[in-house]
């Protein structure tokens, strides 16, 4: 690992999903790992054959460690699927994928949940044993839960983005438990560091993956009040979603996808938004009203792809000048 000799301070990542994971792999090969904070959404997370699954917290967690699933960018890599064979021929529910080795993440989390550990206090040990060197931090220890509304009713998140492949047409999204949730404390204070250099909103899917986060009590208030820059890197290149269903979630919400879309949807919040190349054409309408806007390739199919995207945001937010602004 190369560490960027020219880049130092703390750096908090809002993140969830593959596109947040790829972005803060390449970030923890730019600085330092342990000046690196990642807050994980958990309001996708769900229990499961009575186990507690963290789907955006575990896929961070192995792709830090080195252990993910390279083509999928979720799970583990060289899984086998023995016990989901031998569960489809006992009948039991097997549409959501549970490797082997996957498994025993589930079961361990769950058997300390229950014995009163908190999920922030299980994921940072769990880090620590995988040599995650990176801080990862749930949003919050409360129980948040995505709620899809949709054409057939409500759904909860992973029925819809699962089981049901996302087909449904959605109408809008509710994070049942968010006005009683509190932010993580280890993500607060990264947020007051004195040595604070960004904040990066990964290019996650704003409506589930980081609205949630934004939505926890007094985080859009801090974020308001911040003294470091806020860059986001648009989810969104060419029309159409890298990976998962922002873009067709955004055009049955009556909105056209469009990275001009990402910077609106966050309503003043960013000092700059990293855009791909290919949507040049753009960047005059978002900083018209908008934040500053820097292009770049944001496609991340390497781990070279993530540490250019990764220098180059970092760079970007060096530039910005928030109290001059």
């Amino acid at each position: 690992m190369a560490v960027n000799p020219n880049i130092s301070g703390s750096v908090v990542a809002l993140a969830g999903g593959v596109g947040g994971a790829k972005l803060v792999h390449g970030l923890m090969h730019v600085i330092e790992p342990q000046q690196l904070t990642v807050v994980v959404n958990t309001a996708d997370d769900f229990e499961h054959l009575g186990l507690h699954i963290s789907p955006d917290l575990d896929t961070v967690m192995y792709t830090l460690a080195g252990l993910h699933n390279p083509d999928s960018g979720w799970g583990l890599d060289g899984e086998t699927w023995n016990f989901l064979t031998a569960l489809r021929r006992l009948g039991g529910e097997t549409w959501f994928n549970l490797g082997d080795s996957d498994l025993a993440t589930h079961v361990e989390r769950t058997c300390r949940l229950r014995s009163g550990e908190a999920l922030s206090e299980i994921t940072s040990d769990f880090c620590a044993r995988l040599g995650v060197r990176a801080q990862v931090v749930p949003m919050s220890d409360d129980l948040v839960q995505t709620v899809v509304h949709s054409e057939k009713g409500p759904l909860p998140f992973q029925d819809y983005f699962v089981r049901q492949s996302c087909e449904p047409a959605v109408l809008g999204f509710q994070f049942e438990g968010i006005v009683t949730a509190r932010l993580h404390t280890v993500a607060r204070t990264a947020l007051h560091a004195q040595d604070l250099k960004a904040i990066i909103i990964c290019p996650s899917n704003p409506y589930v993956s980081i609205a949630p986060i934004l939505e926890l009590p007094g985080v859009r208030q801090q974020l308001v009040e911040r003294r470091s820059p806020l860059v986001a890197v648009s989810p969104i290149v060419g029309g159409q979603a890298i990976k998962g269903p922002a873009a067709k979630m955004m055009r049955e919400l009556g909105v056209t996808p469009s990275c001009e879309a990402v910077s609106e949807y966050y309503g003043g919040l960013l000092d700059g938004l990293v855009i791909d190349n290919s949507d040049a054409a753009e960047s005059a309408s978002i900083t018209k009203d908008g934040p500053r806007v820097m292009l770049t390739s944001t496609i991340m199919n390497t781990l070279a792809d993530k540490i250019e995207l990764a220098e180059s945001v970092l760079e970007f937010a060096g530039d910005l000048d928030v109290l001059g602004t």
